[in-house]
């Protein structure tokens, strides 16, 4: 999780083996506050069950093209996350999250704050 305005990390939740975002977000029981706007990609499709000031874009399909307002709405969605891609993008620049780790699985988590820990104090 990424404070938009600061582009600090806030939240850092790692897992053992391959996992999806979404999977990997409920399991790790993070809290959101009601009045906080989480802005996710696609994947997280279930969440506004769970946290309803979501904003998410639209998927289209063959038999539902995405209208012109959708679209809209999906840019401006998209360019709003531009920020938060970025942070990511930092991120990697250490190579633990970019490649193949081979080291202990019991310390990813403790490496992956760290990094986001050296980020922050970067800032």
């Amino acid at each position: 999780m990424v404070d938009k305005k600061t582009q600090k990390i806030i939240c850092v939740a790692g897992a053992q083996g391959r996992m999806h975002d979404f999977r990997l977000f409920k399991e790790s029981k993070t809290v959101i506050h009601p009045t906080i706007k989480a802005q996710v990609y696609t994947g997280y499709q279930g969440l506004q069950k769970k946290h309803t000031n979501t904003e998410i874009p639209k998927k289209r399909s063959k038999k539902n093209p995405l209208s012109k307002e959708d679209k809209e709405n999906n840019q401006a969605i998209s360019s709003s996350r531009v920020t938060v891609e970025n942070v990511i993008r930092s991120l990697k620049i250490f190579r633990v999250l970019a490649e193949k780790y081979r080291c202990r699985r019991k310390r990813f988590t403790l490496r992956l704050n760290l990094i986001a820990g050296i980020y922050n104090f970067q800032l």
